[in-house]
């Protein structure tokens, strides 16, 4: 319905939903407006975005800074599917400077494939070269090395509005080289379950014994997923200041028994920056670089046999730089449950229930046992292991 003829429609609907007259005209005006809207709004869904190609996205950079590079190859995916990332294992993956010389990444079977650390020559220029495993062969541009200057400082401070932790990075070039940056980081925070679980299951022998594992308390690690970049392009001077890297919620108790975060800091060329930031527009509504694309934001890798083929990623050699801080603030609450349930024996061993402990009492005696969600901290995604570098706090 387009044109005059649509608003004569429009006009004729609002005016017999108008009827009856008198108090209840306004309600029936809304409605009637409301149901028109409404049917005049149809799905699309074109074929461009519903059923596109598929096409390789490449993500990782070398490390020239005497740590491990790391590669991630994928496939895209339409806008709106709801699969699991498609990863492509089997590929040859390389990197090889200008000189001639060349280094093999070791494929990790899952997509990732990773180069043990080695001394580069910083001076140098660097492409990616990748070999899918059904012959078709894709290279970068040559890239110079992007030097990095030090994080100076992580600091953090509550803003009360958003009820969050507001995390900042700082840092500064003397001899203005730098101008472009990125940052991504890994936070790990510890976090422990209402009810402390002393019993098992031990189905060989029938019965129920002690629990030998502690999984009251685990750590559990994430990584950045938003692109955090920074310019001083437009500044006298290459310092970067409070730039906002992190925003922790309060609510989810991350900050309540113990948080690190690991950031990572990145220099980078203009062309780069100008690739992240375009990524960054296109992605922060959906993730990730590996999550659905709304927009094509290709980079600087290419198909070496079809220059018409698409391509997603970026390759880049760059120096990182890292900052680990501990905060011990301890906000939020301590997680709470509800009471736990009394269990008979045969209900405690043929359930699902996480066993605290045997009860004795008037006038009924029993097993104690809960939900996963308020006894097994590894429900949540963490593990029991507790992280080398905890121990630094």
């Amino acid at each position: 319905m387009k044109g005059p003829d649509f608003i004569i429609q429009l006009k004729k609907r609002i005016h017999t939903a108008m009827w009856p007259r008198g108090k209840w005209a306004p309600y029936g005006m809304l409605i009637g407006a409301g149901v028109l809207i409404n049917s005049c709004i149809e799905p699309f869904s074109p074929p461009e975005v519903t059923n596109p190609g598929t096409y390789l996205v490449v993500d990782g950079f070398l490390n020239v800074s005497g740590d491990t590079s790391t590669v991630l190859l994928s496939n895209t995916q339409p806008v709106n599917s709801e699969e699991l990332v498609l990863k492509e294992p089997g590929a040859i993956v390389s990197v090889d400077a200008e000189n001639g010389e060349s280094y093999v990444f070791r494929d990790m079977g899952d997509g990732t494939y990773k180069l043990p650390p080695a001394v580069f020559n910083q001076d140098a220029r660097y492409r990616l070269r990748v070999k899918r495993s059904d012959g078709r062969e894709y290279e970068s541009e040559y890239v110079e090395v992007s030097k990095t200057p030090p994080i100076d400082s992580i600091t953090h401070r509550v803003d009360p509005r958003k009820n969050a932790m507001m995390i900042y990075v700082n840092a500064h070039d003397a001899t203005n080289a730098t101008r472009f940056y990125r940052w991504s980081f890994e936070e790990t925070y510890e976090y422990r379950m209402p009810y402390y679980s002393s019993l098992t299951r031990d189905y060989e022998n029938n019965q129920i014994v002690s629990r030998t594992d502690n999984i009251n308390v685990c750590w559990r690690t994430l990584r950045s997923r938003d692109i955090k970049l920074g310019s001083t392009i437009k500044l006298s001077e290459d310092i970067i200041r409070d730039v906002p890297v992190n925003i922790v919620d309060i609510a989810t108790n991350k900050l309540y028994f113990g948080y690190t975060i690991l950031v990572k800091q990145y220099g980078l060329t203009r062309e780069a920056f100008e690739y992240w930031t375009d990524l960054a527009k296109t992605t922060q509504g959906t993730g990730s670089l590996f999550d659905p694309q709304p927009s094509q934001v290709t980079g600087n890798i290419h198909a070496t046999a079809d220059a018409k083929e698409l391509v997603f990623g970026y390759f880049s050699a760059a120096q990182e730089q890292r900052k680990r801080v501990f905060i011990d603030e301890r906000l939020g609450m301590y997680p709470r449950c509800q009471a736990p349930d009394t269990l008979d024996f045969k209900d405690a061993f043929t359930g699902s229930a996480v066993l605290l402990y045997y009860y004795m009492g008037q006038p009924k005696s029993g097993y104690l046992g809960t939900s996963e969600s308020c006894a097994d901290c590894r429900s949540q995604g963490g593990t029991t292991t507790r992280p080398s570098f905890w121990n630094e706090r």
